[in-house]
């Protein structure tokens, strides 16, 4: 009876019921739904562009302001806790609940894309192509990704460990501006974007791995990659173990699952680099850096304006993916940000910033800089050419042949596949974890375990009908459906940030005085340890 009370079946019910008023249409009318689908998405990313790029860069220099100005130093909790977790397994659970299986893909390939298409109006192929191929990628999955990331996260953390309120909702982060209406209407409107986000966002998350892990597998045993059965026995086996990894629990979980995997990673991102041609990819990823550093706030402010004027072509290129990444960044923020929010316990608003900021990007250059420019080597060098089978075949392959050319191509096969799996698990237990949470009035130290369970199946269940009816095609539809569902998250987040500053504005006051306690008591506890020395000494 307790549980049922706990559950906040409103947002539970209609979060089901607006899912499914997507999903049907989808797999009924397929190709009226695309085209109406992709008209809006083209009305968002064109439309909405300027509004996307500078909503990024100012969460960007928000969270910046935070993480330096005068609360960078708030603990979230009591001003003497230490930190919940330790950081390696923070940073490990951080990035794998924010990157998954997607970092595999498109670290690998996504430079193919820039190099026959780059930005700038650039010649393709040219060396100036080459040079921000393999930059754009580290710079769409870099700080300002990470940014959107971690601003949902603040308000959160700050409200359930400094202000004792237990609740992982979006829609409380917007409690002193929505006031009243935060548990009626309005707030619940909030936490069901969020979880149709999710479930979309997530859901095709799923939906581009099994494909890729399929190609392995056929790469190393001939199983028809393309067969319904082998595709549907990969899309169970994660699903049991990011089932049983939420069902576990945070700790003996969701950590554990994220610790395995952030191992695999690194053995996966050493292997490649010392069987790989070491001093391309550590030329390359610095050289890369250092053109992000220099050419950050043009990229990020890029929408090609004069394109299609006179003689200037018009590529579209910040509209297909800058935009497009910001506006999947947006999709996804609320649920990483709970869960940064949820295993932040004991570190203050700066080491939850700069931690997220650095462990993520790092974590991502690592992977372009790696994977992807070994792919870039492979294609200058004319070992193989990756352009030629991403255009005659699939970018599962692509990425396929390009890990099976390193030296002991099928053991890294093996280890690339198993590091996919894991992240596929690792993405979807931190997600059903939050699920439950939101689906909740209250959360007693952990979600229900029967409500993570069924947020585990329901996350996967989506993905897997769509396998069945429509392939890919389907699931790149629920992506940019959701995305345009998306589009009300950028007035909440613009709350988000109004919001939080006015809550520390409101508080700043008792956090001076919880400051200047706790430095009073620390100051008495070492001249205790001092004068208890000193008499011992004596």
């Amino acid at each position: 009876m307790k549980k049922n009370n706990l559950m906040d079946w409103p947002t539970f019910i209609v979060s089901l019921l607006i899912l499914l008023s997507v999903v049907i249409p989808l797999i009924v009318f397929p190709e009226a739904s695309n085209a109406v689908i992709m008209s809006l998405n083209s009305m968002v990313t064109t439309g909405l562009g300027a509004v996307y790029l500078a909503l990024g860069l100012a969460v960007f220099l928000f969270i910046i302001y935070i993480a330096f100005g005068k609360y960078g130093h708030v603990t979230l909790g009591e001003p003497s806790d230490t930190p919940e977790f330790g950081t390696l397994s923070w940073a490990a659970m951080l990035f794998c609940a924010g990157i998954g299986s997607s970092i595999l893909y498109w670290g690998v390939i996504e430079w193919v894309y820039y190099y026959q298409a780059p930005p700038f109006h650039l010649e393709p192929e040219s060396e100036g192509a080459i040079n921000y191929a393999s930059t754009y990628g580290i710079f769409h999955w870099g700080p300002i990704a990470w940014a959107i990331y971690v601003m949902p996260a603040l308000p959160i953390a700050y409200s359930l460990y400094v202000k004792k309120t237990p609740i992982l909702k979006i829609s409380l982060a917007c409690a002193p501006i929505l006031g009243k209406y935060t548990t009626r209407w309005p707030g619940k409107l909030i936490d069901i974007l969020f979880i149709f986000g999710l479930l979309g966002g997530a859901g095709t998350t799923l939906g581009l791995g099994t494909p890729m892990i399929a190609a392995g597998i056929e790469a190393l045993f001939g199983i028809d990659g393309e067969n319904i059965v082998l595709r549907s026995a990969i899309m169970l086996t994660a699903t049991l173990i990011f089932a049983f990894s939420a069902y576990s629990g945070l700790r003996r979980g969701i950590k554990l699952l994220s610790d395995i995997n952030v191992w695999l990673t690194f053995i996966l991102i050493a292997f490649a680099f010392v069987v790989g041609p070491s001093i391309f990819l550590m030329e390359t990823t610095v050289s890369s850096v250092g053109l992000l550093i220099k050419d950050f706030f043009r990229m990020a402010t890029w929408l090609e304006p004069f394109g299609g004027q006179g003689n200037i072509p018009e590529t579209s290129f910040p509209q297909n993916w800058t935009v497009f990444y910001w506006a999947w960044w947006l999709v996804y923020a609320p649920f990483v940000g709970l869960f940064i929010a949820r295993i932040s316990k004991g570190r203050n608003l700066k080491e939850v910033i700069l931690g997220a900021l650095i462990y993520g990007t790092l974590g991502c250059v690592l992977f372009f800089g790696v994977l992807g420019n070994y792919g870039l080597w492979l294609e200058l060098s004319g070992t193989f050419s990756v352009t030629d089978v991403l255009a005659e075949q699939s970018g599962e392959d692509a990425i396929i042949a390009v890990v099976g050319h390193l030296p002991m191509g099928d053991a890294a096969l093996v280890l690339f596949l198993l590091t996919a799996i894991i992240y596929l698990a690792t993405t979807f237990d931190s997600g059903s974890y939050i699920l439950a949470g939101t689906s909740q009035t209250e959360v007693d130290g952990e979600p229900h375990r029967g409500n993570r369970l069924f947020w585990a199946f329901a996350l996967s269940l989506l993905p897997f009908s769509l396998m069945l009816i429509g392939g890919d095609d389907s699931l790149s539809l629920l992506q940019t459906s959701s995305i345009v569902a998306g589009v009300p998250l950028i007035i909440i987040f613009i709350m988000l940030m109004v919001s939080f500053m006015k809550t520390l504005s409101r508080d700043r006051i008792k956090l001076e005085e919880r400051a200047r306690l706790y430095e009073e008591q620390e100051r008495k506890r070492l001249t205790a340890q001092y004068d208890k020395r000193d008499r011992w000494w004596e």
